[in-house]
């Protein structure tokens, strides 16, 4: 659900001085021009530090996601940048983080950006997901769009939206915005990312040699994948159905040919 914009100057002056707590008196503030997820987002500078601030409305139905992401934050590999600190005041839900100074991946055939995608994604497939920790669970979030979605239970935790503005290049990828972590097989997110490469312009066939360098994916069970595949062609019809804009049609139609190939391919 998206919302408004604000600059860091429109929040109230106890919100400001909640986060100023944390950070020391701000000096500047630079507003990300992208995004729809966050009321607040922006880049803070003090005499000490740069850290990066986004924030909700606390009675704004997108809160619960920024709650999960700041609760798994302490869990998550190197590759995702470390919570500073997580602030209710005035009426606003407010975390911040290590600032990076790079830019989004590149997932285009050939780009050099490729391999350090991989090992991010590698990091996260090492660990489990962690006990006690509000997460999603892949089970209930596919299991409308079929009815074996009992194949996707495990015990890894995953990202589950690796598209290329979610993994940010310095000298290494970092993984951002864990809005959705998720508990469930640890093939799910290559799974995901696969789709993203089709988009990025990778064939099916490409995409599927790309991935196979998880072990995860070479050893996922062919059915489930199936099952997955389905799935999620149907969750992004009617993402497309219900928002058309072209990069979501998109979507829908690299998740109906990944169907195809996988269903097709030689075992």
């Amino acid at each position: 659900m998206s919302m408004p914009r604000r600059h860091w100057h429109d929040l109230p002056d106890t919100a400001r001085a909640a986060v100023e707590h944390h950070t020391g008196p701000v000096h500047s503030a630079i507003t990300a021009p992208a995004g729809v997820n966050s009321g607040i987002a922006a880049t803070l500078r003090t005499a000490a530090d740069t850290v990066f601030v986004k924030g909700v409305p606390t009675d704004h139905p997108q809160v619960r996601t920024q709650q999960r992401e700041a609760a798994i934050n302490p869990h998550l590999p190197a590759a995702s940048p470390r919570l500073r600190f997580h602030v209710q005041a005035a009426g606003w839900d407010l975390i911040g983080y290590q600032h990076l100074t790079g830019r989004h991946a590149d997932y285009t055939p050939g780009s050099q950006d490729l391999p350090h995608a991989a090992a991010a994604l590698g990091e996260l497939q090492a660990i489990g997901c962690p006990a006690g920790v509000p997460v999603k669970d892949a089970r209930a979030r596919w299991q409308r769009y079929t009815d074996d979605a009992e194949l996707f239970d495990g015990p890894a935790l995953l990202h589950t939206d690796l598209a290329p503005h979610n993994m940010i290049i310095t000298d290494r990828a970092h993984l951002i915005d864990w809005a959705w972590p998720t508990r469930g097989a640890a093939w799910i997110d290559p799974a995901v990312i696969i789709l993203r490469l089709m988009e990025a312009g990778h064939t099916a066939p490409e995409a599927d040699t790309w991935a196979r360098r998880f072990t995860s994916w070479r050893a996922a069970p062919r059915a489930a994948v199936a099952a997955f595949s389905r799935a999620n062609a149907h969750l992004w019809d009617e993402i497309a159905r219900s928002d058309p804009q072209p990069w979501k049609k998109d979507m829908s139609r690299h998740a109906h040919d990944w169907v195809t190939y996988w269903n097709s391919r030689d075992v």
